[in-house]
């Protein structure tokens, strides 16, 4: 497979260079090769997007037989299945997951997005019952650089179901598989105008924001550029949902089936690197297995393979960037000078690239930095509890609240924590499961509004 030397945006149909000229480069964050140039978008891009989005939701999407709109959908994830083997290669060089994680989870969960939404398009009347489902216009979306082609499948798809036409601008540190889905959308023949893609930095995705003719904004990433956004979009009537940091609570009770559990930890938090907002990021474990725990724990670390993310064995591939690994290095800093321990692989690391050794704390206190911020990394904090009633308040203390998990033998258990757990998806015996018909989203500080499922519809309509 070859890539492109250079990419350019997609408006109107049609892959045009920046009207400034600017491009920028990506690389291969396991490596730090140059895979290719990329066109970033200006002000004038983005003028450009959002007209040709709202003269194709006015002229032809908005107008479209619903049934006709759920066959380019449908398209759309058949021709991303036929080309998953490619997509999922471009996913793992441009953002430095390991290819096992691209090719099983990434790329199906992709294409499921699209299916599952090309279903809805004709039956919006059945999703409200009792209420007309209105589309909103021009949806401008924001994605960031841990799941490229998924986030973009999330945010596309419904919108696209909704009868609402799209501006999204993908991450700058992996803008590929979003250009490479552009070229699948165009060769699905999908009206000129329905979906433009404009790839740049955080001021790229600012020009959408404050777009006077866009009319919703959907944005994953950050929290505090999420506040950013909520300010930009308060008094104005665009519609807004947000999904948000974490810092997940993972429980684990002394009759909890342990293998599993120990199972269920490691693909909580380092899964994709720990590059994901609802990471398993705090394990929480009763006293009274504690010791087992940290074995087994300790035992099953030494086992992860780091290394080429495109080596089908790798269980923990690259960090994203030089500025991420950065991020991560100085908070594990702040850990160690706060008093906790700290436990990683002894395996070596690849000379090049951007890599961080899988790692996990002990003796962390509520108040240590590590226990509070998100981040963003393969790197776990571990915490004791006696009682349901003191996990319940340690794992809610937290401006945070997107995802949770309980690891025990007894449902009823189950029931009592997860009602009182305040987060927008709580996993019992298992973490990290996604499909399409099931609703994301989060609490607090972790943002508002639903992706997915029935839920995810209704943030891109206005019920009438």
């Amino acid at each position: 497979m070859k890539l492109k030397k250079h990419y350019d945006l997609f408006i109107d149909g049609k892959f045009v260079p920046a009207k400034s000229g600017k491009t920028f480069k990506t690389i291969n964050p396991a490596n730090e090769n140059v895979l290719a140039t990329v066109s970033e978008a200006g002000e004038a891009d983005v003028d450009h997007a959002v007209k040709a989005a709202r003269r194709a939701y006015e002229k032809v999407w908005s107008k479209m037989k619903p049934t006709e709109r759920a066959k380019y959908i449908y398209r759309i994830a058949r021709m991303i299945q036929e080309k998953a083997r490619e997509l999922a290669i471009i996913e793992t060089m441009d953002g430095g997951k390991p290819i096992r994680e691209s090719r099983d989870i990434d790329l199906p969960l992709s294409a499921a997005h699209f299916f599952y939404y090309a279903g809805w398009a004709d039956k919006l009347e059945y999703a409200f019952p009792g209420r007309q489902a209105k589309s909103l216009g021009v949806a401008g979306q924001i994605i960031p650089w841990n799941f490229p082609l998924l986030m973009a499948s999330w945010k596309i798809a419904p919108a696209l179901a909704c009868g609402n036409t799209v501006v999204l601008k993908p991450s700058e540190t992996t803008p590929l598989t979003s250009l490479h889905l552009a070229e699948i959308i165009q060769e699905a023949d999908l009206p000129p105008g329905v979906v433009n893609i404009v790839p740049g930095f955080g001021k790229t995705g600012a020009m959408i924001v404050n777009h006077a003719d866009v009319n919703k904004i959907a944005f994953t990433g950050s929290t505090e550029v999420g506040k950013i956004i909520h300010k930009a979009v308060a008094g104005t009537q665009k519609h807004l949902t947000l999904e948000l940091g974490g810092k997940a609570a993972n429980i684990i009770f002394e009759d909890a089936p342990i293998d599993q559990a120990i199972e269920g930890i490691i693909n909580g938090i380092y899964f994709n690197q720990g590059h994901v907002c609802c990471a398993g990021s705090r394990l929480f474990v009763q006293e009274g297995i504690y010791e087992t725990v940290i074995r087994k724990l300790e035992d099953r670390l030494q086992t992860l393979r780091v290394g080429d993310p495109l080596d089908k064995n790798t269980d923990v591939g690259a960090i994203n960037s030089r500025e991420q690994l950065g991020k991560i290095c100085e908070l594990v800093e702040s850990g160690v000078a706060e008093g906790a321990k700290l436990h990683q692989t002894n395996c070596s690391l690849p000379e090049k690239g951007f890599w961080f050794k899988p790692s996990f704390f002990t003796d962390v206190a509520q108040s240590h930095r590590i226990a509070r911020e998100e981040i963003f990394g393969p790197v776990l904090s571990i915490l004791t509890f006696r009682t349901p009633e003191e996990v319940i308040e340690k794992a809610n203390n937290t401006p945070y609240g997107l995802s949770a998990g309980v690891w025990t033998d007894k449902g009823s258990k189950i029931f009592k924590i997860v009602n009182k757990m305040r987060a927008g998806v709580v996993w019992a015996n298992t973490f990290n499961q996604f499909d399409p018909s099931s609703p994301f989203g989060g609490y607090k500080e972790s943002g508002f509004g639903r992706e997915g499922g029935l839920h995810g519809l209704k943030a891109y309509v206005e019920l009438i």
